[in-house]
């Protein structure tokens, strides 16, 4: 959009900065520098000092495109809503978040500013022209997240920044290795889920993820910068398990065995001592514990007196048999024949 005539004469005429700061002229912005990383876009400068409180300063920004030679404002009817017209900040956000960018990515652009108080301006103060893609610093990918599996890790993340296909795209590029190991590439990936393969089980890797710019321009893509490094055990595969299970297996059975073979060699070696250990010591009986304590007891009639007998007490019996040739008396004649008669009884009759 070329500028009424006047505006232009006014743009040209201001563009024609005097070599040096006259009195009615402000110092000139210092150091202007444009910063693009991922989707950043910020154009600053150093504040205008004065020597005296003569007011706010404010900045004016302005841009232009190769093919033209004038310069238009940075305000918002002419730069998608970006207003960098007359403005008190030391920057000028070419991208605000949540709005469209003041810039299409593709294209050369040329920025100046300079100071205004009042009817006072200073000198225009450019930085380089810039393309956004050609010149934007490219961080690492965001959003990094590794996956252990059985020997492989899963890689997932999101780009550094927004890009339209197909005028633009990402290749990403992965570098890891085993702890202690050389290093291994997987570069030109376009998917941004990516899956390490044939890694050893159980085993530490670090990698780290870079992300490279290509467009349509034809080009080299422009390169990112890399991750921080991350590192991540892999987890153990079927065969693995297995062998851990048998390594465990034979561990607890030569444990087992070799404390039993310890114990029974300290048994044979000590078994003097053993004995010794186990062997409960003899105890004096209580009567002669008692007899110790009072001597004027006669501990024979106390063993006597506490002793039961230890042989059996046997009843006498005595068996007595009449002769054959002895008559049954009358008044015995119904008694029984295994009774006999008392001595005596034939002459009391």
């Amino acid at each position: 959009m070329r500028p009424p005539p006047l505006l232009w004469l006014l743009l040209h005429l201001g563009a024609a900065a005097p070599t040096a700061d006259s009195p009615s002229q402000l110092p000139a912005p210092q150091n202007p520098k444009i910063r693009l990383y991922n989707a950043e876009q910020v154009l600053s400068w150093e504040p205008v000092s004065l020597s005296s409180d003569e007011g706010p300063v404010v900045y004016r920004v302005q841009f232009k495109y190769p093919t033209s030679s004038n310069w238009f404002d940075l305000a918002p009817l002419g730069s998608r809503g970006v207003n960098c017209f007359k403005i008190t900040e030391t920057q000028c956000n070419l991208a605000p978040a949540g709005q469209a960018a003041a810039f299409q990515p593709e294209h050369n652009v040329s920025l100046r500013v300079r100071a205004e108080l009042r009817e006072r301006t200073s000198a225009w103060a450019a930085v380089p022209w810039f393309q956004r893609y050609l010149n934007v610093t490219i961080g690492p990918p965001e959003n990094i997240r590794v996956i252990p599996g059985q020997g492989s890790l899963t890689i997932s993340f999101s780009p550094p920044f927004h890009v339209t296909p197909p005028t633009a795209y990402f290749l990403y590029c992965v570098h890891y290795w085993e702890k202690g190991g050389p290093p291994q590439v997987k570069d030109h990936l376009e998917n941004k889920l990516i899956e390490l393969k044939d890694l050893k089980p159980l085993r530490v890797y670090c990698l780290q993820v870079k992300a490279s710019l290509v467009w349509n321009s034809g080009g080299t893509p422009r390169q990112g910068l890399f991750s921080n490094v991350s590192c991540h055990e892999t987890a153990a595969d079927a065969s693995t398990k297995l062998q851990e299970v048998a390594l465990i297996a034979v561990g607890t059975f030569l444990s087992l065995t070799g404390l039993a073979g310890a114990c029974v060699f300290l048994t044979l070696r000590y078994r003097g001592l053993i004995k010794h250990w186990l062997r409960t010591p003899p105890d004096v009986p209580v009567q002669i514990r008692d007899y110790l304590k009072n001597p004027e007891q006669p501990v024979l009639e106390a063993l006597d007196r506490d002793s039961s007998p230890k042989e059996d007490t046997w009843d006498a019996v005595s068996v007595l048999e009449a002769p054959e040739e002895q008559k049954m008396l009358p008044g015995t004649r119904h008694q029984s024949p295994g009774c006999p008669q008392p001595e005596g009884a034939d002459s009391e009759l």
